[in-house]
């Protein structure tokens, strides 16, 4: 019987990248192109690989998986897996976590800077054939230089955002409570706890998985902490942030303004109230893309997939505690 692996409904127009690894090694692909429960469980029966985008996969549709090895995420973030339910069936969980992690870093640097200087304020005026004075805008733009940069979640595109944001001026304060000052200082960074951070730092910047722990991060408790002319970035995951919380803070001139790339429903909700808020620019969760980015993504998951199909354990297993009764035997 061939290995199988069962591709599940995606938004990609092709799947070339991935034939081009999985094909040669006699993997047969099957990609499902609906929802259909029954179909779905037929293909789960057989499958010995799921590779998943968005798709929640729960413990009902785990229990479904007897011969699953591995389920490989297409991302870095594996929130809408049942990771819990994967480790008791013996399945490893299997990410992306470094494809696209110069566009984060650099979209959410974008986001910062437009969100600092105004741009899409002054934009609009120029298109109402308005020429407002700079002076007029509220609350007042502060030199970048000098002002300071909080980096919650210091893993790669955390890093990477601290080495694009010292040339220009920012120092950089980090919270992270699984890394050593060290690793910290080594990325140009000043690691501190999470309550100096919100209260000192001129912009924050989110990097971090979404866990129970992670949940609401940023909540309105947090947000009373924050200056009133500091900037909330978020290309991390939608619910880290409490978003009716920081609609309010922006609304009511508690925060001078927002730059988010995830939500805590995708898409954003019509009647949400991040729709009107003043000074907040949002962006439908691209932040990871680039042509690149994209074709590392696909050509990655693949090799994770053909690594299972060899018997080798996987490059990035999220959960490493599955080790102990996982179906995945690695050959010596």
């Amino acid at each position: 019987m061939p290995f199988v692996c069962v591709i599940m409904e995606h938004t990609y127009s092709t799947l070339e990248p991935e034939e081009r690894v999985l094909l040669p090694l006699g993997v047969k692909m099957v990609a499902l192109d609906s929802g259909d429960p029954d179909r779905r469980r037929a293909a789960f029966a057989e499958a010995h690989a799921v590779l998943n985008q968005f798709s929640p996969i729960d413990a009902d549709m785990i229990g479904h998986m007897p011969r699953c090895l591995a389920i490989v995420r297409y991302g870095v973030g594996f929130d809408n897996v049942d990771v819990a339910a994967a480790t008791q069936a013996g399945i490893c969980v299997v990410n992306v976590p470094d494809y696209g992690t110069q566009e984060v870093a650099l979209h959410a640097l974008t986001l910062l800077l437009v969100v600092h200087r105004r741009i899409a304020q002054y934009d609009g005026e120029v298109r109402r054939g308005r020429r407002p004075r700079g002076p007029s805008v509220q609350p007042p733009i502060r030199r970048l230089s000098g002002r300071t940069l909080g980096i919650v979640g210091l893993g790669r595109i955390g890093k990477a955002l601290a080495g694009y944001a010292s040339p220009l001026g920012l120092h950089v304060f980090a919270y992270d409570p699984y890394i050593t000052r060290t690793s910290a200082i080594n990325a140009g960074a000043v690691l501190v706890d999470y309550g100096t951070l919100l209260r000192q730092s001129d912009f924050v910047s989110y990097h971090t998985p979404l866990t129970e722990e992670t949940r609401h991060m940023l909540g309105e408790g947090e947000l009373r902490l924050m200056k009133r002319e500091a900037v909330v970035v978020n290309t991390s995951r939608g619910p880290v942030v409490d978003t009716a919380a920081l609609a309010g803070a922006l609304r009511e001139g508690r925060l001078a303004g927002a730059g988010l790339d995830v939500f805590e429903e995708e898409p954003l909700p019509a009647a949400h109230p991040l729709r009107s808020a003043p000074n907040a620019i949002l962006t439908p969760h691209v932040a990871w893309y680039s042509e690149e980015a994209q074709e590392t993504l696909k050509r990655s998951a693949a090799q994770e997939v053909a690594r299972v199909a060899r018997g080798e354990w996987p490059r990035s297993v999220v959960n490493p505690e599955v080790r102990q009764n996982a179906r995945l035997r690695p050959t010596a």
